[in-house]
């Protein structure tokens, strides 16, 4: 039998270091990002969505079927209010199926921004005791927040067949429809987790911010052309409006799938520098602040 006291210092340590396959440090600098543990904790993404997604509709009557009742009935509200009552100009579109265009790509982003924005807070408990990467938290709220907005797209394909077996005179893009859409997703869950991230970084310092997430969602709705459409404002304004890199999101998605809207490729271009810049942002900030976020949460 060997006798392990014989064995050099120098070739135990090795033996040893050759035993681990992750070795855990704290990080020192703000472009440390390991962004490749995402992908090596891709089973715990999928175990998040999971429960992310059921959480939703456990121990409810209806279950999924709210996530086509909401949506359904917003539009109709946004339909007998804004159409019916201020008569506001749907570009000559049915008004039912312009305003859920307009809230389908809207709920997928404010739900991305205001899941995300609470990573910190409503993690601490786990973060505190179990190593993993802190992203993959806000990346599988995105995740399973894209299951429902494919449910609320169906409906919309749904809405936009109806109508076009009716004889509506609607002008989809088809080749558009199959070359942008993964693109116009890609933008919204993008944004929505870049500054869903920002706001939790802060959060854990500043924690009135997080009470204005949910009332600054909804007042960035009305300075988005969602109820509608960016055709009927005026000059003076339209440039404001344009800042908001979701109004190009959404007038891009209005123009592919309804064959209306003021879509342009700079306008979209603007989005997606923006989008690249914000999440980039906020996926350093998000890599700082979680070295001390259990100090101040």
């Amino acid at each position: 039998m060997s006798d392990l006291s014989t064995t050099p210092p120098s070739v135990q340590a090795s033996a040893d270091e050759e035993d681990w396959d992750l070795e855990i440090r704290p990080r020192s600098g703000w472009f440390e990002l390991h962004l490749e543990d995402l992908w090596r904790y891709r089973d715990l993404v999928r175990m998040f969505v999971r429960r992310d997604f059921v959480a939703q509709y456990k121990q409810t009557i209806l279950g999924p079927l709210w996530f086509l009742i909401q949506p359904l009935l917003t539009t109709l509200t946004f339909t007998v209010i804004f159409s019916g009552v201020a008569q506001l100009s749907t570009d000559g579109l049915p008004p039912l199926l312009f305003y859920l265009a307009g809230t389908t790509p809207w709920n997928y982003f404010s739900t991305c921004v205001t899941k995300t924005s609470t990573t910190f807070t409503a993690n601490a408990n786990i973060f505190g005791k179990v190593y993993f990467p802190r992203l993959v938290t806000p990346l599988s709220i995105v995740i399973s927040t894209l299951i429902q907005f494919g449910i609320q797209f169906a409906l919309l394909l749904g809405m936009l067949f109806w109508y076009l077996a009716k004889g509506t005179p609607l002008h989809p893009n088809w080749l558009a429809i199959v070359g942008m859409t993964p693109l116009l997703i890609l933008l919204m869950a993008s944004l929505g987790l870049g500054f869903g991230i920002i706001v939790s970084s802060l959060t854990t310092k500043y924690r009135d911010l997080s009470f204005l997430v949910t009332f600054g969602i909804q007042l960035a709705m009305y300075a988005t052309p969602v109820v509608y459409p960016l055709s009927s404002v005026s000059e003076k304004y339209r440039a404001w409006l344009e800042l908001n890199p979701m109004t190009s999101i959404v007038e891009a998605f209005r123009a592919v799938y309804l064959g209306a809207g003021t879509f342009s490729w700079p306008a979209l271009g603007y989005s997606t520098i923006f989008t690249v810049i914000t999440l980039a942002l906020g996926v350093l900030i998000f890599n700082r602040v979680e070295k001390t976020f259990m100090d101040t949460v």
